[in-house]
């Protein structure tokens, strides 16, 4: 398999978006997995993933969000927050973030000059989306392979990626076959 261009960052593919019963499940998170294992042979080293945490000391907004999610004031070592198995070995380098973009920058120096993102993972709503909107406004290419992420629910997901779509050509979404070069691309 020959290699694609830019660094692909697999957004927090962690215990509690992929367990049926947390409240953060991402109920295509199998599908979202299939689609990440397809796509990290293409990018041989150029891959990334996060992990979203909880702060130690929630502050501002974030004190309101955890007394509404207090299930997710755990540790950084906390099961619910690792990644899940079949991407935990893989995962070096891993970059934790206690926000839900992970545009920070640890990410943008891992970017260098390639100045092309490609983002797979969850939440398609919530995290990929922050990513997404902040990296494009960096000045960075940002393709969201839509078959490799997975939403809080189907619509979602559906209507994050028209929102992401609508920001082209800074954000474009795509699927796996297009960025492997399996179709062409739009």
């Amino acid at each position: 398999m020959s290699e694609v261009s830019g660094l692909l960052a697999v957004i927090d593919m962690q215990e509690v978006f992929a367990a049926p019963d947390s409240p953060w499940a991402a109920p295509r998170f199998a599908e979202a997995a299939h689609g990440v294992r397809r796509l990290l042979p293409a990018f041989g080293e150029r891959v990334v993933f996060t992990r979203f945490l909880a702060p130690a000391a929630p502050s501002g907004a974030w004190e309101a969000y955890y007394r509404q999610w207090a299930f997710a004031r755990r540790p950084p070592d906390a099961p619910l927050w690792r990644l899940v198995d079949e991407f935990a070995d893989r995962a070096r380098p891993t970059l934790d973030a206690t926000t839900f973009g992970k545009w920070t920058p640890e990410l943008a120096a891992r970017l260098g000059p390639r100045r092309r993102l490609v983002l797979a993972g969850v939440s398609t709503d919530c995290c990929v989306l922050s990513t997404a909107l902040a990296a494009a406004d960096a000045g960075t290419e940002v393709l969201v392979v839509a078959d490799a992420c997975a939403g809080t629910d189907d619509d979602s997901h559906a209507k994050a990626l028209q929102i992401m779509d609508l920001y082209r050509p800074l954000v474009r979404v795509t699927t796996v076959a297009g960025i492997l070069g399996e179709e062409e691309s739009g």
